[in-house]
């Protein structure tokens, strides 16, 4: 499909959810800005921040592959991960941003070297250049510092509080994108481990309040066991705009087709369900709500290391989430 002109897209966001609708939103747009949540500290993410002192690439790396226009092979390198040996555990990718980050001595221009070899549409831009830490604090006061450990926690609080160690500021380029934007999307993805710490950066509510774009919100397509069961579009509406704590989402995106049965059943048994609406909430709000069959029909291929989870089975069919974001831009 060849890619065409289009609007200003800023999409803000991390991991599989952002992957994929960049991976679409390229072929319709292509002024596009990924801004990616800097908070990660788990896997091999994790361990090039505590051994080298590195800003975290395992998101950045994941957006710049969306974006690429290179060969399947380049592609394919950066999102290499080593099996064995030193290297057990780390992708390609993420060590070529840890080495690209000492030599420049700068994490933005990394990535965007990063961007010129992969030859990517767009850009993508670190939301903070603060090496910030995620804290959750409990009602009782018990603090859990760190997305990997808050990512595994069971919450005390269906409003949980969340703040960011040390107080993060706004990339310029970030903001430069969001206030020239012509619609912003909020990308699918774990609500309080990747769309918060994004979300809480200080700076990012005025750029979205002086903004003039449209903003969407692309909503989960399954909960998460211990911080958002039970949790329906609205819930993860209300806790995004919580977040964002100015200007508030003018449309969003939902499922409106369950998964099979059969996958249904596998996300249960990890207590995860189908995020479900609620259409008599969505009359009264302010926010348009736009539903679809957005099921992709194509189950990736998995390694034998993945068979067990089934975050994996069920995702976001690219090209009709882009579709409905650009239809709500011309709309």
């Amino acid at each position: 499909m060849a890619a065409v002109t289009g609007p200003k897209v800023v999409v803000i966001g991390a991991g599989t959810g952002t992957f994929t609708i960049l991976s679409a939103l390229k072929y319709y747009a292509r002024d596009i800005t990924a801004i990616v949540n800097m908070s990660d500290d788990g896997g091999s993410t994790g361990v090039l921040r505590d051994e080298l002192g590195a800003l975290p690439p395992g998101d950045v790396r994941q957006c710049l592959v969306a974006l690429s226009e290179s060969d399947e092979k380049m592609r394919n390198l950066f999102n290499y991960r080593f099996d064995e040996g030193a290297l057990e555990g780390h992708s390609f990718g993420n060590l070529f941003l840890t080495a690209l980050e000492k030599t420049t001595g700068s994490f933005g221009e990394a990535v965007k070297t990063a961007g010129d070899i992969l030859k990517i549409s767009g850009q993508v831009v670190p939301v903070t250049l603060s090496n910030i830490k995620l804290v959750l604090t409990e009602p009782g006061g018990e603090v859990i510092k760190g997305e990997y450990q808050i990512v595994q926690h069971t919450f005390k609080s269906s409003r949980p509080n969340l703040s960011l160690e040390p107080a993060a500021k706004l990339n310029p380029e970030a903001k430069a994108a969001i206030e020239n934007a012509d619609i912003v999307v909020i990308a699918p993805g774990n609500l309080y481990t990747s769309l918060a710490p994004t979300l809480m950066v200080g700076g990012i509510s005025e750029a979205l309040a002086a903004t003039s774009a449209k903003l969407v919100y692309v909503s989960n397509l399954v909960t998460k066991p211990g911080q958002t069961d039970g949790f329906k579009v609205h819930d993860y509406v209300r806790e995004i705009e919580r977040f964002i704590g100015s200007k508030t989402v003018d449309y969003v995106i939902y499922n409106e087709v369950k998964p099979s049965s059969a996958l249904l059943k596998k996300y249960a048994q990890a207590g995860e369900y189908a995020v479900e609406f609620d259409q008599t909430v969505f009359e009264k709000s302010r926010y348009q709500a736009i539903g679809a069959d957005l099921i992709s029909g194509n189950i990736p291929k998995l390694k034998a290391s993945e068979q067990r989870i089934p975050r994996t089975l069920i995702r976001h069919d690219s090209d009709k989430v882009a579709r409905l974001i650009m239809r709500i831009y011309f709309s």
